[in-house]
């Protein structure tokens, strides 16, 4: 942390969270459980709403000292939860899944560990999302995703990713719970429920109920956090702390409850409304935060005017907030979850910058300060995100580049040019287009008028190379036929007959993959809901119906997939086409023979391999295979959503959090060079160490490979890498920013950066000791490098460096 730049306050509140533990608090799942055992037969809404209420008035509250915000599910150490009624078939054994485990360990006693074995883990048998979903497995389907053997095992094929969590990212519409207040939306519906006529729709009793209850329940929450605060103020000897207690004690008095008035309170409505949403769901990388410089710049700016706050103090509140945050942790119980989620992994993303729901430049002073604190405070939290367009002002851009030099992997950037006009081909209005904030990774929301929440899975792209070259079937998994058999290697006697093989073996492999979506979508609706996250949707209380409804009226629904492995099957397939059928340096089946020995005795044939073009290089021969393969998984979704629903769309993206790494682990040798069970390639950058010609090349390489002219495409990941020396100085920073608008110029989805050399990465990873605070970005979420895996080090260690911005 920079001297002089944050409070002495700030500085206690980090060095208490770097030395925390990370232990599970069974509280969600105890009180979960009981309220659960009571509601048998009632609507699944409800029982959500009345789950959490006696959560609330039961768990136990946890205030740190010197911290300025109050609403934690945890305490005093860092915690995560659990959800028993997504994967409690894990519990059994959870101490051994989440103590004994190299990545993303959580400590559990002895106590909690027998009680959720022996009270919670046996009402949910059988009942489990988990469970339900695996049963319905149809057998060609059941292969590509588990172990038929032991449906607990995931195969990194086609790897549903719904189990992990109880929904995909999401972004609430916090100005409604900001500028209406709890109250004021419980007596609506109360008001709503009363006024029903007898032979009402029951979907709309329940609803309404289960909103006066969930609302009931955020305001106890507040309530009890009130009272807490007050008992400690009474009992507080130091007089400073007891007036911030007695603050914190009014703040949460009034808010949620009520609207907030003051920059301070609107920023403890919104922790609540974090925290509140973390009980009643497990949202994949928790909920985002939503566009905070938007939403909060009215409080900010009043308070200003009025005197009653300083750009000082404002960065003091925020910083404090990012570190209650921080207290959280995501936890995975299955082992599939935990692979894709390396080193702690989370995404509450703050989307900062952008344009107004006018179309107009959103820059503001805010905006500026949540850059500003991100380079003075070193946490990974929040997973901080710019909004550019054309006219993001050249201040911001610069501002930007500063942040980026700080090496902590922040900001991401996303880019207006390309997912306004993709939002609006999907049916959206300007105003709804306009107004989008950053919900996972890559992926983005539009508040109030999206409403797909089922998670889609992530599919082991290059496990279709495979497929090709084996006739149907994976080295990992033996002579096991897993989808159609197009030939063996002898049989291909040109480019054309091969590609042609691999065309179909894709075909059917994303017809599957659109199979599992809607089989997820389907069995969700029995065991989820959430009531909150309804109550903060227009359209939800429009319609009345909960947010994980199969279907709500005039809602937009974006399923999708991410492909794994892009750069790695691209580059495997252009070194079959150049070394194998132009070259004719070595047959097919020669190939084969090679990589089934994983090169061993063939280093010469390895190398004229990995000589052959490569996607990151501006390279036409790679880049029109990547774009021959976004286009055909494009066109073959497409005509799968159109079986399902009107205004259904199955988006293409490619976003693997760190499942490149698991996903490698079951992919033998790669035609491009790679060895057995090394990371795939991750999202749409280059795979590591192919990119030569320099970061320009690989925007170009983006832009070439994909399908502008189709609509149902969405997140495409992009990771850079330079030293330092590379963007020194102010020169530096003008050389980045001037990358930055050729990004924005091509209309790319995204990009995020690592600014560190290789010599700290490779001493951090030989002396963790000494880098507890070293933070790099992995996809798009950064973490602590030394909480990684060995794979996912050895990963980001071998991302191309660049040592220019060109």
């Amino acid at each position: 942390m920079k001297e002089n730049q944050n409070s002495k306050r700030v500085q206690k509140l980090h060095d208490r969270l770097n030395e925390a533990q990370n232990y599970v608090n069974i509280e969600r799942a105890r009180y979960f459980t009981e309220s659960f055992q009571k509601t048998e037969g009632e609507a699944i809404n409800v029982r959500f709403a009345r789950a959490l209420l006696h959560t609330v008035r039961n768990m136990s509250l946890h205030i740190e000292e010197d911290q300025l915000f109050a609403g934690q599910i945890g305490g005093p150490e860092r915690y995560g939860v659990l959800y028993p009624e997504l994967d409690a078939c894990f519990f059994g054994d959870l101490r051994a899944v989440l103590s004994d485990r190299s990545v993303a360990t959580f400590e559990l006693t002895e106590e909690d560990r027998a009680y959720l074995s022996e009270t919670v883990a046996p009402f949910w048998a059988g009942k489990t999302y988990y469970e339900d979903f695996a049963g319905r497995l149809p057998e060609e389907l059941l292969k590509l995703t588990y172990e038929p053997s032991d449906t607990k095992k995931s195969r990194f094929l086609i790897n549903e990713t719904q189990s992990m969590n109880s929904a995909t990212q999401w972004v609430h519409d916090y100005a409604i719970g900001l500028t209406r207040g709890f109250a004021s939306l419980k007596g609506e519906a109360e008001e709503e429920l009363k006024g029903l006529k007898a032979d009402a729709d029951q979907k709309t009793k329940d609803f309404l109920l289960a909103s006066v209850i969930v609302c009931e329940a955020v305001m106890t929450f507040a309530e009890r956090y009130s009272k807490e605060a007050e008992r400690l103020a009474a009992e507080e000897k130091d007089d400073r702390r007891k007036e911030e207690l007695a603050v914190i004690a009014r703040n949460l008095k009034k808010v949620p409850a009520e609207p907030a008035e003051t920059f301070y309170e609107a920023l403890q409505s919104q922790f609540i409304m974090q925290m509140f949403s973390r009980l009643e769901q497990k949202t994949s990388g928790t909920i985002s935060n939503g566009r905070m410089d938007q939403y909060l710049y009215p409080y900010y700016k009043k308070d200003l005017e009025e005197g009653r706050l300083t750009p000082e103090q404002a960065d003091e509140l925020l910083s404090c907030l990012w570190l209650a945050m921080a207290k959280f942790r995501d936890v995975y119980v299955s082992p599939a979850g935990g692979a894709f989620s390396d080193g702690y992994a989370h995404w509450e993303a703050v989307t900062i910058g952008g344009q107004t729901k006018e179309g107009f430049d959103a820059t503001n002073d805010l905006t500026y300060l949540f850059l500003k604190n991100k380079q003075r405070l070193p946490l990974d939290f929040p997973d901080l995100a710019v909004r550019v367009h054309a006219n993001t002002p050249e201040r911001l851009l610069l501002e930007i580049a500063n942040t980026i030099k700080v090496g902590s992997g922040h900001p991401k950037l996303l880019n207006d040019e390309e997912i306004i006009p993709v939002n609006l081909s999907k049916g959206a209005t300007f105003a709804e287009a306009n107004d989008y904030a950053v919900s996972g990774c890559t992926e983005t929301r539009m508040p109030s008028r999206e409403t797909w929440t089922s998670k889609g899975p992530s599919i082991n792209l290059a496990a279709v190379v495979e497929l090709t070259l084996r006739n149907g079937r994976v080295e990992k998994y033996g002579d096991e036929l897993l989808t159609l058999e197009t030939g063996d290697a002898s049989s291909f006697s040109s480019w054309d007959s091969f590609y042609e093989a691999f065309k179909t073996q894709l075909r059917y492999y994303i017809k599957k993959t659109c199979d599992q979506i809607r089989l997820v979508h389907h069995v969700r609706e029995g065991h989820f809901a959430t009531p909150f996250g309804s109550v903060l949707h227009e359209l939800c209380r429009e319609q009345k119906r909960d947010l994980h409804s199969q279907w709500i009226e005039g809602g937009l629904n974006f399923a999708f997939f991410d492909m794994v492995g892009y750069a790695s099957t691209v580059d495997s397939l252009a070194a079959v086409k150049r070394i194998v059928f132009e070259e004719k340096r070595v047959t097919l089946p020669e190939l084969v023979s090679a990589l089934n020995a994983d090169f061993e005795g063939q280093e010469v044939l390895r190398r004229r391999l990995m000589r052959a073009p490569k996607y990151g290089n501006n390279d036409a021969y790679a880049d029109s295979i990547g774009r021959e393969i976004d286009r055909i998984a494009g066109e073959v979704s497409a005509a799968e959503a159109k079986k399902e629903h009107d205004h259904f769309y199955i988006d293409i993206r490619y976003v693997p959090a760190s499942a490149n790494v698991p996903m490698g682990k079951v992919i033998g040798a790669l035609p491009d060079g790679r060895k057995r069970g090394l990371p795939l390639s991750d999202g749409t950058s280059a795979a590591q160490g192919a990119d030569e010609k320099g970061p320009t090349a690989v925007l170009l390489s983006n832009y070439y490979s994909k399908n502008p002219s189709v609509n149902n495409r969405a997140a495409r990941l992009l990771n850079l890498k330079f030293t330092p020396a590379a963007v020194a100085g102010e020169a530096g920073s003008k050389r980045l920013a001037e990358l930055i608008r050729c990004w924005r110029d091509l209309k790319l989805w995204h990009v995020q950066f690592n600014v560190i050399d290789q010599e700290t990465l490779l001493d951090a990873k030989a002396h963790p000791e000494n880098y507890r605070g070293l933070i790099v970005r992995v996809a798009g979420y950064s973490a602590y490098f030394v909480n990684l895996s060995d794979e996912l080090q050895d990963d980001i260690i071998s991302r191309t460096s660049n040592t220019e911005v060109a």
